[in-house]
């Protein structure tokens, strides 16, 4: 893949040798995020996990205490009460049965996360081939599988986001934007962090933690000392 003449720049700016600490990760990524847009930073943890396992599993969700910087719209699943309520608690999409064919045929994906009530999982299952591979699908782990709607989507809307492994055994999950101050990051990669080290499953043996990188949309990754965690 070839890089332009900015990412070459900035890429100098990286020693590539060097894990830094955290507070020095994040003023480096902050200075090398040099597009023209907000870009996203994003926090890429290599585990020590065998996801193929399903005792070695990580799966859940964390609210950053910044927020992430983007507008998260969110769709519910619910009836009776329960819509009003999703209503009331600022969802961006209400409703039930009638929305499968919408998302099923008309292939309307305008939504970030979904929440459902557990007594409407039967109707959202129908939905797996199209939400699953999107990794939409709500999820009691995450908490998106619950009665407390107005706490799922006011948890969602403060900039709560979900973590789980890829196929190769990392997480992959925004802390935030280039436009946010230092501070701001470092709070919120300690909360990420937190939660990923709360959610080491007991099977996991030896590192748990294998790197840390952060890297901003377009800019160079560069290496977290995880001797710290």
């Amino acid at each position: 893949m070839k890089h332009g003449k900015k990412y070459a720049e900035a890429a100098k700016l990286v020693d590539r040798t060097v894990s830094y600490e955290p507070n020095e990760a994040i003023a480096l990524v902050k200075k090398t995020a040099i597009a023209k847009f907000d870009e996203t930073i994003e926090a890429h943890i290599r585990t020590g996990c065998d996801g193929r396992h399903a005792e070695q599993q990580i799966r859940g969700a964390v609210v950053l205490p910044n927020g992430t910087g983007k507008t998260v719209r969110v769709l519910v699943f619910a009836k009776g009460d329960k819509v009003n309520e999703a209503e009331a608690a600022g969802a961006d999409y209400v409703g039930g049965e009638e929305l499968i064919p919408k998302i099923q045929n008309d292939g309307w994906l305008d939504f970030d996360v979904v929440v459902a009530t557990p007594d409407m999982m039967g109707v959202v299952g129908r939905l797996g081939k199209v939400l699953g591979p999107k990794g939409l699908m709500p999820n009691p782990k995450a908490g998106t599988v619950t009665m407390d709607v107005t706490k799922a989507v006011n948890d969602i809307k403060a900039g709560k986001i979900e973590y789980r492994l890829d196929k190769t055994n990392i997480v992959h999950v925004p802390v935030g934007k280039a436009s946010f101050t230092e501070e701001a990051l470092q709070e919120n990669f300690n909360a990420l962090m937190d939660a990923i080290i709360k959610a080491k499953p007991s099977a996991v043996k030896g590192q748990y933690l294998r790197s840390i990188t952060l890297s901003s949309t377009m800019g160079p990754g560069v290496k977290v000392n995880t001797l710290k965690f």
